[in-house]
């Protein structure tokens, strides 16, 4: 075989090593539908300024995103500043998650399950009051599209704006979605749950069993 064309296998098999290596970091991305690959990461669109966000606001009518605890929160999410859905304030995400029990859900607007499950969560909240802080998550850069589904669903969570998915990362949590985590009191995660849920009950159940 020739010098030349032995270079050539090299390079192709080197490039379909590549190529195979990428579909598996990638297999498991959720993307919107229409698109072919994920969207570059933004915190959110530069079409969502505070005027035109202030009418999906007001129709959402989110409540305020968590203040901070005594303590520094999760040592992994230490650094993370993302947006407040409910009103564009930054969010320090560690200290605002400390010294409680929070279920963290991870959800994006075009999500059809996550749909399903954020009245679920809701659900869950009412049931166990100041005993759990549910906060969610979302995870794409049209921060206008969050607070139209959030108002059509009628749910009233906290939402914390990251679309550059920077808690799921810090936190590593599969690239599926719905996604939830279960942070215990300590800022330690007690599970990483990449199911969706359909009733108050499965969540209670599932947030027990992890804080055992």
């Amino acid at each position: 075989m020739k010098a030349t064309t032995r270079w050539t296998v090299a390079v192709l098999a080197v490039l379909a090593a590549l190529t195979a290596a990428l579909v598996m970091q990638t297999r498991h991305v959720v993307v919107p539908p229409g698109q072919t690959s994920a969207p570059v990461a933004r915190t959110h669109r530069d079409a969502d300024t505070p005027e035109a966000l202030a009418e999906p606001r007001r129709r959402a009518d989110l409540p305020p995103c968590p203040a901070g605890g005594r303590g520094p929160g999760p040592e992994r999410l230490r650094g993370i500043v993302v947006e407040c859905a409910a009103d564009g304030s930054p969010v320090d995400v560690a200290p605002a998650l400390a010294d409680r029990v929070v279920v963290l859900n991870l959800w994006a607007y075009w999500c059809g399950p996550c749909a399903r499950e954020l009245p679920a969560l809701e659900a869950y909240q009412r049931r166990v009051g100041d005993a759990v802080k549910v906060v969610t998550v979302h995870q794409d850069e049209n921060e206008t599209a969050a607070l139209v589904r959030m108002a059509e669903l009628g749910v009233r969570l906290p939402v914390l704006q990251d679309g550059r998915r920077s808690i799921a990362a810090a936190l590593g949590v599969p690239n599926v979605m719905p996604a939830t985590v279960v942070l215990r009191a300590n800022g330690s995660v007690a599970a990483v749950l990449p199911e969706p849920f359909t009733s108050a009950d499965g969540i209670a159940a599932a947030v027990e069993s992890a804080l055992r």
